[in-house]
């Protein structure tokens, strides 16, 4: 169902396709986080891990802009994951002002265990488009998501 707002025909447009994209993005988003319940992870503590098991440690702000999320959120997403033992904060070797999240031993355990079986998730979710599809999908979100028409 698309958008039932009587606005001009630009306004209806935008409205279809950001429907159609909340949707697509939610239906993903559930087909491929219903084992990160059953692990106890919400997608953003999930995503937190899977940042710091692949880019290595780093600064909550660095961490916050990653996941579109604010240093607030993100902190106590953090200090959820440090409560059970997934993660831990260090003073940095080089700002004595920043604090860096690093994977505990614990943390870069589950991650490594958790991720195999999300990749293939996300590549059978995205299996619904063909290949040319999906880069194309890729092409358009990124030049969305930048703002920038030349994208």
């Amino acid at each position: 169902m698309g958008s039932h707002y009587a606005g001009n025909e630009e306004e209806q447009r935008a409205l279809s396709t950001f429907i159609k994209l909340v949707r697509a993005t939610e239906t993903v988003i559930t087909s491929t986080s219903a084992h990160l319940v059953d692990a106890g992870l919400t997608p953003t503590q999930f995503g937190v891990l899977e940042a710091l098991y692949h880019l290595g440690p780093m600064r909550l702000c660095d961490l916050a802009a990653k996941h579109l999320r604010t240093s607030g959120t993100l902190t106590i997403v953090v200090d959820n994951l440090e409560k059970n033992g997934l993660v831990e904060r260090r003073p940095s070797p080089t700002d004595r002002r920043s604090v860096m999240v690093h994977l505990t031993d614990a943390g870069r355990s589950t991650i490594a265990d958790l991720f195999p079986a999300h990749a293939r998730g996300v590549a059978e979710a995205m299996s619904a488009l063909t290949e040319d599809e999906q880069v194309e999908l890729g092409r358009l979100c990124k030049k969305l998501g930048f703002g920038n028409p030349a994208a």
